[in-house]
């Protein structure tokens, strides 16, 4: 039960991130959200950097089960499977659009808070071992050089065509665009 009930809130923050701006979240707020007193989300997360640590660890585990759940393998992965799912929400949520509010949160964030800066580390280095493994087993011949030029333009398509975004309803189109353009690179 209070595993079940520390991911509620947690996803009460990974909203508030995305609907508000890192900058709404705190503990009087997530308490707010969760519809508790702070007391009581303090019994869950004793400090900031409880919640933080949580909420890393959290983020980080939704995207490790679903590289796991779409069998994403350096063996195995295309280049263009790695980018789909690149693509793909990846935050463990029904809302689609909550992926693009949240990832340009969590940068900005990382510029202040060093547990998300490692979090992004870790998911950045894990994509780029994906991308690597993936166009060395495609004969490419700077596999690293290619995977961070890749790794850059899904990035930039994100920034550009979220949610909220000028461009956003160009979203599908230039989704298509990029796994055609990968397509036939790779």
């Amino acid at each position: 039960m209070a595993g079940e009930r520390k991911q509620e809130i947690l996803q009460a923050a990974i909203e508030i991130i995305a609907d508000e701006g890192y900058g709404s979240l705190s503990m009087r707020a997530l308490a707010r959200a969760s519809g508790m007193k702070l007391g009581a989300l303090q019994y869950h997360f004793r400090t900031w950097e409880d919640l933080l640590r949580a909420l890393v660890s959290y983020i980080e585990n939704e995207i490790i089960e679903r590289f796991e759940a779409r069998s994403l393998n350096e063996d195995s992965a295309s280049v263009q499977e790695i980018a789909a799912f690149m693509l793909d929400d990846t935050t463990g949520t029904s809302d689609s659009s909550l992926g693009d509010r949240l990832w340009p949160q969590l940068w900005a964030m990382e510029q202040v808070e060093p547990l998300v800066s490692d979090l992004l580390e870790d998911v950045y280095a894990r994509y780029l071992e994906l991308l690597e493994g993936a166009m060395r087993a495609a004969g490419i011949k700077s596999p690293r050089v290619e995977a961070l030029w890749l790794m850059s333009l899904l990035e930039g398509e994100s920034l550009f065509t979220g949610a909220g975004r000028r461009w956003e309803g160009d979203r599908k189109a230039v989704r298509a665009a990029i796994l055609k353009l990968i397509g036939e690179r790779y």
